[in-house]
C-alpha cells in the first residue's frame, strides 16, 4: 500500500510537472495589433510584471483573498520608486554642461564648472529635448543634496544615446557602449552610497554620440517595499493554444482556473478586428469546502501610454449590460509619433465586466492598489486625471464551493488607427465612423458562451493538423506563431475600399507593409483566409499604381509605423520585392482557384516579371530579405526567387486565358532552372552564390516550386540539399549560411519542407522547438537567433513566424 501511494503521489508531481513544461519564450495574453499586445515573459503568469511586447511593463494583476488571505495569481507588483534627485520626466530641473573636452577631473566634485552652460534637461537632438545636443560628446554635472537616509535601495535612474559613464562625487558607477530608448534603473553600491554628503554631491555624466538619435536624462530613485504583499499562488498547469493562454492555480484551498482568449478567427473579420480580449478567472473548492472568496482584477494605465509619466484622464461608465472603466492620456495625439520602440499614447483603454456581477471599479494610483484590496481599504479613489494609475475592478465577497467564473473584458478604441497616403483611417471594426466601443463590448459580452466554443474548437482542429503536417513539436511552434503573427498587423480598409492589413516591423526597423516580411508572414493567411494577404499586398500594389512610386520594381515598404506614406527604406531590394509580390500573388490564385486579384494588377505583375527576366537570374551587388547579412551579389537562393517567380507569372498567365504568355515565362524559367543548376553545383549540395562552390545556404525560396506543383527545378536538388544541411545541423537550428551560426526560424520551416519524409522533416524542424522552450531570452518568439547557443540575435514579436504554417500550407495543398 505504501509503494502505491508513492507511486501515486510521483504520478501527481509528474503530472503536474509535465502541465507547467515551458512551452513558449514568452505567452501571448492579449494581442490585438503591434500596440494592444500584452505578454508574459515567464512560465509562471504570477512571477512577473506582464509587459508589452516591447519588453515595457503593462502591468496586469489578479488577486483573490481565500478566509481572510490574498493570493497573486496574475502578474506581479511593479516595483515602485520615489524621487530623490528628479529626473526630467518628474520635474524640471537644470545642469550644467559642455560639449567641448573639458580635460582631467571634470567629474571630481572639486571641479571649476561656472564656465559651463546652465541650460534646463532633457539633453537631446529633438523637439522633446529641454536643450539641444547635435555634437559628438556631451559632458553634463549636477550638484544634490542627500540630506537624510534612504530607506529603500537606491538607484540611478537614466536613459541615453549612446555611449556613456556615470560618476558620482568621482567614483564610476556606471558605464556602457550602449544606448536605450526608456528609462532603465541601475542600482548605487553601497560604498558609493556611503560617501555621500548632505549638501553638494556631483552626478557627472559624459554620454558620446556613436549614431542616430542623441538623448540624456538622469536622477537618482529609491524603492519603495509595500507594507503588506499577497501570498504567490502556486501555479499547476499551463497550457498555450492557437487562441488562447491558460493557467491553473492552488490559492490555498481554492484552484483557480485563469484563462486568456484573443479570438481571433480568420473566417470572421468582424470578430477577428474587434479588438476585445477575455480573462476569464474560473475559482472552485479544492478540498470541497465552502470557502469565503473575493477576486480583484487590476490594469495598468500604461496600456494607453508611451511613457508612465504621462498624465492619464479616466472616466467610469457603463452600457446596457456592462459596467466599465475608461483610460487615455489627457493630450490625445493621434498618429503624431512612428516608429520601433513606442507604445501608443491615443485612443481609450475599457476594462468592462457584467452589470448583474455586481462589481466595485475605481481607479488609484497604481503604487499600493495591491495593498488597497489586501487591507479592504480599496483606496483613495483617483479623480479624472493622475499618472500612473490603476483600473480596479472588485468582485464582491461571497461563499464558494462550486465553479464560479469571473469574466473580465479588456478592450481598446485607438480612434484612428493608420494614416494612409496622409489620410487618417479608422480601425476595421469602425471604417465608417457609426460603430462604438462600447456596441462592440456589447456584442463581445453577448457572443461570450458562442465565440469561446468556436476559439476552442478551432484549436483543437489547428494542432490535429498541424500533428498530422509535422509532429508534435512542430504544433508547438504553429501555436506559439499563430496570436504572434497576427498581433503585429492592422486591419483597416483604404479610402479606395480596398481591405489593407499592414504588418509592423516589430524590432528591426518600425517599417509598415514590409515586401519581405509579408513574404516569410503569408502562409498562415494562405492557410485560413487568402484575403488578409491580398490586404498584405494592395498598400504596395496602390502604392506603385497610384504613379507615387516609380521604380521598375516594387518598394520595400510604405513607411514607418503607423504612418504609411511612402517608403522609407535606405536602400530597394529590386529582385527580392519584384519577386516576392508575383509570388505571392500566384499563391493567392492558388489558394482561390482563381486569378482574379492578379487580373487587377496585372501591368505591376507585367512590368516586375520583365524586370526579374532581365535582372533575377544572376543578381548584382545587393540586399535580399536577410539584409541583416549584407550585400552579397551572384545570389544562388535570390536567384531562385527569381526563377519561381517567372514560372508563377507564367502560371497566371495561364490561369487568366494567356496562353503565349504562360508559354514564354514557364519555359524561360525552366530554362532558368536547368542553368542554375550547373552554375550553382558545388557537388554535394548548391553554392551561396554561383561564384564560389566552398559556400552553402539554404534554399528556402524553393518552397513555392514544390507546394505549387510547378515543377520547375528538378527534385533532385531538392533531394541533394535536403542530405547536406542535415550534416550542418546545430543544437538549435540549421545555420542560415556558411558565413555565420545564426538562423532564421521561418526559414528553417521552410527549407525542412522541401523534405520528401516526415522523419526528416522533424529531424530539421524539432530544433526550433527547441530554441523555443531552452532560449534564456524570454521575450516573444524571435525568428533570429544563434544556431548553438540559442541566444537571440535581434527581432522580437515579428509577423513573419506566420511562415512557421508553411508545411500545414504544403499539405493541404498536396494533389
Amino acid at each position: 500500500m505504501k509503494k502505491l501511494s508513492a507511486f501515486l503521489i510521483f504520478l501527481a508531481f509528474a503530472m503536474t510537472t509535465t502541465a507547467q513544461q515551458r512551452q513558449a519564450p514568452a505567452y501571448p495574453l492579449v494581442t490585438h495589433d503591434p500596440y494592444f499586445s500584452i505578454w508574459s515573459v515567464t512560465d509562471g503568469i504570477n512571477a512577473s510584471p506582464t509587459q508589452h511586447w516591447t519588453g515595457t511593463e503593462q502591468s496586469l494583476l489578479g488577486l483573490i483573498k481565500v478566509n481572510g488571505k490574498t493570493y497573486r495569481f496574475l502578474g506581479k507588483e511593479s516595483v515602485s520608486y520615489k524621487d530623490v534627485v528628479p529626473p526630467a520626466d518628474s520635474r524640471n530641473y537644470k545642469a550644467r554642461s559642455t560639449e567641448t573636452d573639458p580635460g582631467q577631473g571634470w567629474e571630481q566634485p572639486g571641479y571649476d564648472d561656472s564656465s559651463w552652460t546652465l541650460s534646463a534637461a532633457p539633453f537631446g537632438d529633438n523637439e522633446r529635448a529641454g536643450t539641444s545636443w547635435k555634437s559628438d560628446d556631451l559632458w553634463y554635472r549636477r550638484t544634490f543634496d542627500m540630506p537624510g537616509k534612504n530607506k529603500g535601495e537606491v538607484f540611478l535612474k537614466l536613459r541615453h544615446d549612446d555611449n556613456i559613464k556615470v560618476y558620482i562625487n568621482g567614483i564610476q558607477i556606471y558605464e556602457c557602449e550602449c544606448w536605450n530608448e526608456e528609462y532603465k534603473y541601475y542600482e548605487i553600491p553601497e560604498n558609493v552610497l556611503g560617501l555621500l554628503k548632505k549638501k553638494d554631491n556631483v552626478l557627472a555624466i559624459h554620454v558620446r554620440n556613436t549614431a542616430g538619435g542623441q538623448w540624456l536624462d538622469a536622477g537618482l530613485v529609491e524603492s519603495v517595499e509595500p507594507e503588506e504583499k499577497a501570498l504567490a499562488a502556486r501555479q499547476t498547469g499551463l497550457n498555450l493554444s492557437a487562441t488562447q493562454t491558460e493557467y491553473t492555480l492552488e490559492c490555498g484551498p481554492v484552484d483557480v482556473k485563469l484563462t486568456f482568449t484573443s479570438p481571433l478567427l480568420m473566417d470572421d473579420l468582424d470578430l477577428f478586428a474587434r479588438p476585445v480580449s477575455y480573462i476569464s478567472i474560473k475559482a472552485a473548492s479544492g478540498d470541497d469546502k465552502e470557502h469565503k472568496v473575493q477576486v480583484y482584477f487590476g490594469a495598468a494605465s500604461s496600456l494607453a501610454s508611451n511613457l508612465p509619466v504621462q498624465e492619464m484622464t479616466s472616466e467610469r461608465s457603463s452600457t446596457e449590460n456592462l459596467s466599465y472603466l475608461r483610460t487615455g492620456t489627457t493630450a490625445q495625439p493621434v498618429l503624431e509619433k512612428k516608429g520601433d520602440n513606442l507604445r501608443i499614447d491615443w485612443g481609450y483603454l475599457y476594462v468592462a465586466a457584467a452589470k448583474d456581477a455586481r462589481t466595485t471599479q475605481y481607479v488609484t494610483a497604481a503604487t499600493g492598489a495591491s495593498e488597497n484590496f489586501i487591507s479592504g481599504r480599496f483606496g483613495k479613489k483617483i479623480g479624472i486625471r493622475g499618472r500612473q494609475l490603476m483600473l480596479n475592478t472588485v468582485f464582491p465577497e461571497e461563499k464558494l464551493q462550486e465553479e464560479k467564473e469571473y469574466l473580465v473584458m479588456l478592450g481598446y478604441d485607438d480612434l484612428y488607427s493608420i494614416q494612409y497616403f496622409g489620410e487618417n483611417l479608422r480601425p476595421w471594426w469602425n471604417k465608417d465612423g457609426k460603430n462604438t466601443i462600447q456596441n462592440e463590448l456589447e456584442e463581445a459580452f453577448v457572443q461570450y458562451d458562442e465565440i469561446i466554443r468556436k476559439c476552442e474548437d478551432f484549436d483543437r482542429t489547428l494542432r490535429e493538423e498541424a500533428v498530422a503536417a509535422g509532429g508534435e513539436k512542430y504544433a508547438g511552434i504553429c501555436e506559439i506563431g499563430y496570436r504572434q503573427s497576427i498581433a503585429a498587423h492592422k486591419l483597416v480598409e483604404s479610402p479606395q475600399g480596398e481591405l489593407l492589413f499592414l504588418s509592423k516591423e516589430n524590432f528591426s526597423n518600425g517599417c509598415i507593409n514590409t515586401v519581405d516580411v509579408t513574404y516569410p508572414s503569408a502562409p498562415l493567411y494562405l492557410r485560413y483566409n487568402p484575403e488578409l494577404l491580398e490586404g498584405m499586398l494592395s498598400g504596395i500594389f496602390y502604392y506603385s499604381e497610384s504613379g507615387r512610386y516609380k521604380e521598375p520594381f516594387p518598394a520595400h515598404d510604405i513607411g514607418t509605423y503607423p504612418l504609411a506614406n511612402g517608403v522609407v527604406y535606405g536602400e530597394p531590394m529590386p529582385v527580392e520585392e519584384s519577386g516576392n509580390m508575383i509570388i505571392l500573388t500566384a499563391a493567392i490564385a492558388y489558394a482561390n482557384g482563381n486569378a482574379d486579384y492578379a487580373k487587377k494588377h496585372w501591368a505591376s505583375l507585367t512590368t516586375w516579371a520583365n524586370y526579374l527576366s532581365e535582372k533575377g537570374f544572376d543578381p548584382g551587388n545587393q540586399l535580399c530579405t536577410d539584409d541583416f547579412a549584407g550585400h552579397l551579389a551572384r545570389n544562388a537562393n535570390l536567384s531562385v526567387k527569381a526563377i519561381v517567380a517567372l514560372g508563377s507569372y507564367g502560371y497566371l498567365a495561364d490561369m487568366l486565358g494567356d496562353r503565349k504568355t504562360a508559354e514564354k515565362y514557364t519555359g524561360m524559367a525552366k530554362d532558368m532552372a536547368l542553368k542554375w543548376k550547373k552554375l550553382a553545383d558545388a557537388g554535394d549540395h548548391y553554392a551561396l552564390t554561383f561564384d564560389d562552390k566552398n559556400t552553402w545556404s539554404q534554399k528556402y525560396n524553393l518552397v513555392w516550386d514544390k507546394i505549387m506543383h510547378f515543377g520547375i527545378f528538378p527534385e533532385e536538388i531538392y533531394e541533394t540539399e535536403i542530405a547536406y544541411y542535415l550534416k550542418k545541423q546545430n543544437a538549435y537550428g540549421l545555420p542560415l549560411d556558411n558565413r555565420s551560426d545564426y538562423t532564421k526560424s521561418d526559414w528553417i520551416l521552410w527549407t525542412a519542407t522541401l523534405a520528401d519524409s516526415k522523419e526528416t522533416f522533424r529531424t530539421l524542424t524539432d530544433p526550433v522547438h527547441r530554441f523555443a522552450t531552452e532560449t534564456g531570452n524570454r521575450v516573444p518568439m524571435s525568428d533570429w537567433h544563434f544556431t548553438s547557443s540559442g541566444d537571440v540575435r535581434g527581432f522580437q514579436a515579428r509577423s513573419v513566424v506566420g511562415g512557421y504554417f508553411i508545411n500545414m500550407l504544403g499539405e493541404r495543398w498536396k494533389k
